[in-house]
């Protein structure tokens, strides 16, 4: 096997390997603890999911830059954040979550996929005989040697997080001009 290929391989390992080593599951936890508190039935006053210490904290250096620049156009006149619905819940309304599972993948090419599944339709009646819990994708890379989230990948048509909020930054900066 040529030098180079044993290299690459090599690499493509240890990163693998760190990715899982900086505890990938870690500010996902974070993250769903704050939605879990946010919805629950008696929710005590909390840190946003993106307030600046948990941007620096718990978030890619990429993802900050996106959500930083989006946040330049919030989806209120009396708001600072570019959303009109939590995108944790992908929704306005929710009820408290139940069944939070939180299932680390393995590491790929330095990135981990961290599935994220949920019960927060329970509270408002029946439910389609087809319904499954809302699933999030947290995806994990290692920064600095610490497990942070690149994007959230939403089902259906929300898709990408990080894509959502380079779209506002967009959309904000063209009309302004």
């Amino acid at each position: 096997m040529a030098k180079s290929v044993v290299c690459g391989l090599l690499l493509l390992t240890l990163t693998a390997v760190s990715v899982q080593a900086a505890d990938a599951v870690a500010p996902v936890r974070e993250i769903m603890q704050a939605a879990v508190n946010g919805w629950s039935e008696d929710p005590q006053p909390g840190e946003d999911y993106f307030s600046e210490a948990r941007l620096t904290r718990l978030y890619s250096n990429d993802f900050a830059t996106a959500y930083r620049a989006a946040a330049k156009f919030p989806a209120y006149e009396e708001g600072d954040s570019p959303f009109d619905y939590d995108v944790i819940v992908s929704g306005q309304d929710s009820c408290s979550l139940k069944d939070l599972a939180i299932t680390p993948g393995a590491a790929i090419n330095g990135r981990s996929d961290v599935t994220v599944t949920f019960d927060n339709t329970h509270c408002f009646g029946e439910r389609a005989a087809d319904w499954k819990p809302s699933e999030l994708h947290f995806i994990v890379v290692e920064q600095a040697g610490t497990a942070v989230i690149d994007d959230i990948v939403r089902s259906g048509d929300a898709g990408s997080l990080k894509s959502e909020m380079q779209a506002i930054a967009s959309e904000g900066a063209s009309t302004q001009q």
